[in-house]
């Protein structure tokens, strides 16, 4: 079947269309130009796009802020997105619960919980993001207490294939739930959540270099050094910075560099002498160095409300690749990446980000079943002329396969179905999930059917 023009739709719908949209994720790396875009406000709405998309056999996707740096969320067909779906339905102060929309952005959520004086326990780096894409894809933080953020998760609404409305949780449609926490948008559109949270708490974080090699040796203290610790290492050096976090009742504090040292010169000035490296690559480990000693070599100390310690600037557009692995597996992981970089005289970008998280029964979570060290590794994306990547990436990959590492499910990767079914116990559980609920695939995408029902081929890196 052809296009779907716009004049066809019912009146309601019209409402909620677009017919002159383009997609494309915030690292610019992605993009696609569905016939519609539906932007819904309520359930019901968003049942009748699933059903129009049915009646037509045209493939739906939903996406949120397009952060995810993959074609995880493209289609050709219809596109979904629930952003103005975002209101607190019911608090819950005394157990610490809250109902919201799924289209609710992290920032919001954030606000909301504040002022019912509740906060979430873990967050990643950022809160771009939509609540139902933070958790289709098991976006993570660290502490090695605390699990991915699909933990948090106590039940959800999932609007299937066929215009259904599932309540999904541990004691209703129980195996729905399970896949669900981790959905990859594979199993409908996800409409609400309930989540855990705790009291509302602010964060006292420290951060200060230490020689690399010293951290590796002393692995397992470093990752119980806090309740929530990371480490960055700037490769060609034995640089890093351990930053560590713990909830205190302290005053509002921020002790480090100043704003013109952090945002101008960390942000712009460094991003203009990326520009320069483009040209002459060997002055890369030079440029690192000097940003290390100039903003990284002396302590940050800072207390906030727990999201804005978090939370972290993610700068410039980049190349991203992020894996998971048993956290005893970390140090050999990145002793052989060290020794690769400079074996093969690459020249690469800081920083490799190092986090932390605990062992979680999300079926499709990179921490399933095991105590998790993600490693995380960018280039630079500049407009123009390209930085080489992909010889890093292939190495950065293959060793980490070398270690059952798994890829972050938002990150583009080299996974095919046959990797990721002797990686996850629970594969085929959700692909029968999957198939039951959306046995026309109305819900795939080339990124589902490259690395998750294995219908077409990964593309090398």
């Amino acid at each position: 079947m052809g296009p779907y023009r716009f004049d066809q739709l019912e009146p309601e719908l019209q409402t909620i269309a677009l017919d002159d949209f383009t997609f494309q994720n915030w690292a610019k790396t992605f993009n696609c130009k569905p016939e519609l875009l539906f932007t819904p406000t309520n359930e019901s709405q968003v049942q009748k796009v699933i059903l129009l998309a049915k009646s037509l056999n045209k493939p739906l996707k939903a996406f949120g802020s397009g952060h995810s740096p993959s074609d995880l969320a493209c289609s050709p067909g219809f596109m979904i997105n629930i952003d103005k779906m975002d209101r607190l339905l019911s608090v819950d102060v005394k157990n610490c619960t809250a109902t919201v929309e799924a289209g609710m952005s992290l920032h919001k959520l954030h606000k909301v919980l504040r002022e019912n004086g509740l906060a979430l326990s873990n967050l990643g780096s950022i809160s771009d993001q939509s609540i139902a894409g933070v958790m289709a894809t098991a976006t993570h933080g660290t502490g090695a207490h605390f699990g991915c953020l699909p933990t948090m998760i106590l039940d959800l609404t999932l609007i299937t294939a066929d215009g259904s409305v599932l309540h999904c949780s541990p004691s209703e449609n129980t195996e729905v739930f399970e896949a669900a926490r981790c959905s990859l948008g594979a199993l409908g559109i996800i409409t609400r959540m309930t989540l855990q949270a705790e009291p509302d708490f602010r964060l006292e974080a420290i951060q200060k270099p230490y020689k690399f090699s010293d951290i590796l040796n002393d692995w397992d203290t470093v990752i119980h050094s806090a309740e929530h610790a990371r480490v960055w290492w700037y490769p060609h050096t034995d640089d890093c910075v351990v930053w560590r976090a713990n909830r205190t009742t302290k005053p509002v504090l921020r002790e480090g560099p100043s704003f013109f040292m952090e945002n101008w010169y960390g942000f712009h000035a460094y991003q203009a002498m990326l520009n320069i490296t483009r040209y002459s690559t060997y002055l890369i480990p030079y440029l690192t160095k000097m940003m290390f000693k100039t903003l990284h070599s002396a302590p940050v100390h800072v207390v906030d409300e727990s999201n804005k310690v978090f939370n972290f600037d993610c700068l410039f557009p980049q190349y991203v690749n992020e894996w998971a692995v048993d956290w005893n597996e970390a140090p050999a992981v990145l002793r052989k990446l060290d020794k690769f970089i400079n074996e093969n005289d690459l020249k690469v970008h800081f920083p490799v980000e190092i986090r932390f998280v605990d062992e979680d029964d999300v079926w499709l979570s990179p921490a399933y079943g095991r105590k998790t060290c993600y490693i995380g590794v960018i280039m630079y994306r500049p407009y123009g002329k390209p930085v080489p990547y992909k010889k890093y990436w292939k190495a950065y990959e293959d060793i980490m396969r070398e270690h059952n590492g798994r890829p972050h499910w938002a990150k583009a990767h080299g996974q095919t179905r046959k990797d990721l079914e002797a990686s996850y116990e629970k594969f085929g559980d959700y692909l029968k999930v999957r198939q039951q609920l959306d046995p026309e695939g109305m819900f795939l995408n080339d990124y589902l059917k490259r690395h998750v029902v294995g219908t077409k081929q990964v593309a090398k890196l």
